[in-house]
């Protein structure tokens, strides 16, 4: 991992997100890219460099950055900082390409329950839109996680993420548990259908990311989010991983309704892995 992209609001919420990514980057002498987007109903793109009042934006924007970047912490990593124009947020993966991060980290604005992290329309959109993992905070919790959980439907199209997302949590000395979610009516297979499933997909992986069905939890519920979020409860995780599917994003992997108890309890950084 050589660098970590963080987009910035200058809030409390962004800067929970920017403690992560440099904890991260210390494991792994990390470049921390953080980038300020400014919008259309900022600066008016086509007469920026002409603009007195594009300039203005933009010294502005230099300014709060020069005092959100005036912190201890940040001085033990490298720092490069990008104020970008864009006229929607899923232009961060572009950004995030040209500067060949290797994952975006950023913290939800919600605070009254984890369906708000994929409900808000920016992170929504870098969730959907981005080919790189992208990390999503909750809250000012110190990001240390131990024990992970990744969700996973061990289709053949799920291979490249998997061992994607088995690398990062190598990287990030997480402990992993395997979670198959049973889904009652139509999604509903049968215990020895699942493990011929499981065994079919791990057979396709290179021996290092081999695995056998007993590694894999099977775990039945009402939806595929509350059988996540229970799952990881009960193993008293402290990170989950899940794939999603590009445009269908992450309403597709996390479909339905969890119990409202879970919603608005829920506190655990969620990764997501576009296939």
């Amino acid at each position: 991992m050589k660098n970590i992209i963080v987009p910035v609001d200058f809030s409390i919420h962004s800067e929970n997100a920017l403690k992560a990514a440099v904890r991260i980057a210390k494991q792994h002498q990390a470049t921390v890219t953080i980038v300020h987007m400014i919008s259309f109903q900022e600066v008016n793109l086509s007469k920026e460099k002409k603009s007195e009042e594009g300039r203005y934006f933009i010294e502005l924007t230099q300014k709060r950055f020069d005092k959100f970047l005036d912190k201890d912490y940040l001085k033990e990593v490298t720092v490069q900082t990008v104020v970008q124009n864009y006229k929607v947020f899923s232009e961060l993966n572009q950004v995030a390409k040209e500067h060949r991060g290797d994952l975006i980290v950023m913290c939800s604005h919600k605070s009254n329950g984890i369906q708000n992290v994929f409900i808000g329309s920016n992170t929504k959109k870098v969730v959907r839109t981005s080919n790189i993992p992208v990390l999503v905070i909750k809250g000012e919790k110190k990001f240390t996680p131990h024990k992970g959980v990744f969700a996973c439907d061990f289709k053949l199209e799920s291979k490249e993420i998997f061992i994607k997302a088995m690398q990062l949590f190598k990287k990030l000395k997480i402990e992993v548990s395997l979670l198959y979610v049973n889904l009652p009516k139509r999604s509903f297979q049968s215990t020895n259908q699942i493990h011929d499933q499981i065994t079919k997909f791990s057979d396709t992986l290179a021996d290092a990311y081999k695995f056998s069905p007993a590694e894999v939890t099977i775990f039945s519920d009402f939806s595929v989010e509350s059988g996540v979020f229970h799952f990881a409860e009960k193993q008293q995780a402290d990170i989950i991983g899940i794939h999603t599917h590009g445009r269908k994003g992450i309403s597709h992997a996390l479909s339905g309704s969890i119990g409202e108890a879970m919603v608005n309890h829920s506190s655990l950084p969620i990764i997501t892995f576009k296939i």
